[in-house]
């Protein structure tokens, strides 16, 4: 009986689940221990009785914490076969215990592979993979040398990134100077600094088990995230389209399938190459003939964010949450035909202010998209502005029989419903 330990840092509303979805394996034989920094009591009523082990923690995401949890657990249920979590923060310290104690999976030097943003880069360029230009600056001069030799606007943000939360778009020497007076690189801190890539931005989804490719999907973001945080006042779509062939992503399956063999390795044919990756990459337009046109930026080895999660459930008429304990629990996964076009809203405010004044058109946009709406959660007044990240202070997600159809419901929704701040 395969025993697995899920790393559940609070038991919140996504996070749970993960939690049910390696629950619900009971019926196949396997065993769930939990590791978490919420007490007991947290744990959902309808998933306690699935749960055969529960460890508390300071803190979920300290290795010294984490491998203190997991190795009680090892002496109190029995051998682990698994552990895992969905956090990008949690890859590294999760893959240290492993390497502590034996268990099967990534281990730390493929962790870092995924997490370290500089270090990616260098594995990646160095397998023949096209990344754009980057660096790591430990100090201020670094970034004005990295500047000066592949010109503005560059970009700037943390070694061990996480979305494009922390990153900076700079157009020009006066605006990197300013930049450094309260984000300055050193020893402890360094940043990452590439060059600013024009493209569209799109994800590659990737199911491998045990270094096979046996399932690729992928979305685009409308517009780029970095282009979001930028300006509060844009509304941000993810669009998973029905077409399967002849995309730019069945173009993009050779760059995806060659970074997953760098960044895994020699460790791909073992239980670290079973993984679902999130992968991010730009398309370009009109670049010179010994120019490449598709690019990597970034890739997590964990579920993807914003949404991506039930889109791809959407869209393959499953739930990939359970798929994905699968795979991870069993060595398992199922590919499903992809049957719809997907996409997800997420609705940000007008104006200044730190909480939501108003909120209008909703009654509006839902008779407007009838059975294209799968699930609306819309910002009520007076709930706290979302000032970091850019999912907003709500999001819908949509399904339509075509890519054209997802579209319009997603411009029906950001157009339709309107949300100011006080």
């Amino acid at each position: 009986m395969p025993h697995v330990v899920f790393v559940a840092p609070s038991f919140l509303e996504n996070t749970n689940r993960y939690v049910a979805a390696f629950a619900a394996l009971h019926d196949r034989g396997v065993r769930l221990s939990v590791v978490s920094a919420d007490p007991a009591e947290a744990i959902p009523v309808s998933l306690k009785k699935h749960i055969v082990g529960h460890y508390r923690v300071a803190d979920a995401m300290a290795s010294r914490d984490l491998l203190e949890g997991v190795r009680a657990l090892q002496k109190g249920i029995g051998p682990i076969d698994r552990l895992t979590g969905a956090l990008e923060q949690l890859q590294v310290p999760m893959a240290e215990v492993r390497e502590a104690l034996g268990i099967e999976g990534i281990h730390t030097e493929v962790a870092r592979n995924f997490r370290d943003k500089d270090r990616m880069k260098d594995v990646l360029r160095a397998a023949g993979v096209p990344v754009a230009k980057s660096g790591l600056a430990v100090h201020a001069n670094g970034l004005r040398s990295f500047a000066e030799s592949v010109g503005y606007p560059i970009v700037v943000k943390p070694q061990a990134g996480l979305g494009a939360r922390a990153t900076y778009r700079i157009g020009s020497r006066e605006e990197l100077e300013a930049l450094l007076t309260s984000v300055a690189p050193s020893e402890r801190r360094p940043l990452q600094v590439e060059e600013f890539v024009r493209a569209r931005e799109h994800t590659c989804e990737t199911v491998t088990i045990r270094g096979e490719t046996v399932w690729r999907s992928g979305t685009r973001y409308l517009p780029s995230p970095l282009e979001v945080l930028e300006n509060p006042w844009i509304q941000y779509c993810v669009l998973l389209p029905r077409e399967t062939e002849g995309t730019v992503w069945n173009a993009f399956a050779a760059t995806n399938d060659a970074a997953l063999r760098a960044l895994f390795g020699a460790s791909a044919r073992t239980a670290a190459g079973t993984a679902l990756t999130h992968m991010e990459w730009f398309l370009r337009e009109g670049v010179g003939p010994n120019q490449p046109n598709m690019l990597v930026n970034e890739v997590g080895v964990r579920p993807p964010g914003v949404a991506i999660m039930p889109l791809m459930g959407l869209a393959h008429d499953t739930d990939l949450f359970a798929d994905w304990a699968e795979l991870i629990a069993l060595d398992r996964f199922t590919p499903k035909a992809r049957r719809w076009a997907a996409g997800a809203a997420f609705l940000r405010g007008h104006g200044h202010g730190s909480h939501v004044a108003s909120v209008t058109g909703v009654a509006e946009v839902v008779a407007k998209l009838g059975d294209a709406l799968v699930e609306l959660r819309a910002p009520k007044v007076g709930q706290p502005r979302a000032l970091e990240g850019y999912e907003g202070e709500g999001w819908a997600t949509v399904r339509a029989s075509t890519t054209d159809g997802a579209k319009q419901a997603l411009k029906t929704l950001i157009e339709g419903i309107r949300i100011t701040y006080r």
